[in-house]
């Protein structure tokens, strides 16, 4: 099966940035981008972010409004605070962290980043577990359980190790992952072009479609918000998220009707939907016009929104607003 596999990587590979460097920062940046997020996504942010951030030392004195603005439109910003964390202690420890053990301990860093970096960038034996490499193997063993279950993921883990080629476990891992992302995909897999499809006991049992198993999740709660852009003379209301907020701190964001309501509502712009996490958000976009401007909020150009930490809510109402002119 690994030979096989690894033979179909190298001639069917998509051609991404950072599988052309074994630079470790440049890795694990992708791989911190990568989580919980499509690479199609990830690409023009990759990009960009290295232009600013072209190593650890400059990630790491980067003023933290800067970082936030070039991670604005990715999400779960947790992350870009945590890269920043785990650069300034890159810093000080004077070089990056090349074992298993020592990259488990940078923030944000979990299993299966160590991993991938470790043997990526290192060429070390460690095997990753993402949802594309559990659902191919879930496949291969026919695997019944629950994927989501603790049980299930330590026994696909252990199998994933088994398998790993030691001499080259970069290779390994990334075929894997891109095999599930091409080709053993969730809804409708490839088999006629999968590289290990006599190896699969789910293709043999005609199980392809129902596997992996996936147990009930919680339905999505919905909510409904009202926003406001309130511009003048090229310059638009907003406010701006604390530090200790639980979510986007020091993010800047559009009002909502109910924190201006003396505001005159000029005619509707659009709504769009934009989901979080479990949450999906109808949102409704007005025009309005303000006398004055209440303690909290502030007149921002929208020729600096580019520049600092706008949340993606208030970016699509902008775009959106822009377009009813």
């Amino acid at each position: 099966m690994g030979r096989r596999l690894l033979a179909w990587y190298r001639k069917h590979k998509r051609d991404l940035p950072w599988r052309r460097t074994k630079d470790p920062y440049r890795i694990w940046i992708s791989e911190i981008m990568l989580q919980q997020t499509r690479v199609a996504a990830v690409l023009p942010y990759y990009a960009r972010f290295l232009e600013l951030f072209p190593d650890v030392q400059a990630l790491a004195r980067a003023p933290e409004h800067t970082l936030l603005a070039a991670w604005a439109g990715l999400g779960y910003y947790s992350r870009a605070r945590n890269v920043q964390k785990a650069a300034k202690q890159i810093v000080e420890l004077g070089e990056f962290p090349r074992t298993y053990s020592s990259l488990r301990e940078l923030p944000g860093v979990g299993e299966y980043t160590a991993a991938a970096v470790a043997s990526i960038a290192f060429g070390l034996p460690h095997a990753v577990m993402d949802g594309n490499v559990a659902r191919v193997l879930s496949r291969v063993t026919a695997e019944g359980g629950d994927i989501r279950s603790e049980r299930v993921r330590k026994r696909l883990r252990g199998l994933a190790q088994l398998l790993l080629d030691p001499k080259q476990p970069g290779d390994f891992n990334q075929a894997l992952m891109e095999l599930g992302a091409t080709v053993c995909v969730p809804k409708r897999p490839l088999c006629e072009t999968c590289p290990v499809r006599m190896h699969c006991e789910a293709r043999k049992q005609g199980l392809e479609h129902q596997l992996p198993v996936r147990g009930a999740q919680g339905s999505a709660d919905q909510r409904e918000k009202k926003l406001l852009v309130i511009e003048k003379g090229g310059a638009v209301v907003f406010w701006q998220r604390t530090a200790e907020s639980s979510r986007l701190a020091e993010f800047w964001e559009l009002p909502e009707r109910e924190q201006l309501p003396h505001a005159k509502v000029t005619g509707y712009a659009g709504v769009f939907r934009h989901t979080i996490v479990n949450t999906t958000y109808l949102v409704e976009v007005s025009r309005a016009t303000l006398r004055s401007l209440p303690s909290g909020f502030r007149w921002l150009a929208k020729s600096s929104l580019q520049d600092i930490p706008v949340s993606t809510t208030a970016k699509k109402a902008l775009a959106i607003y822009s377009r009813s002119k």
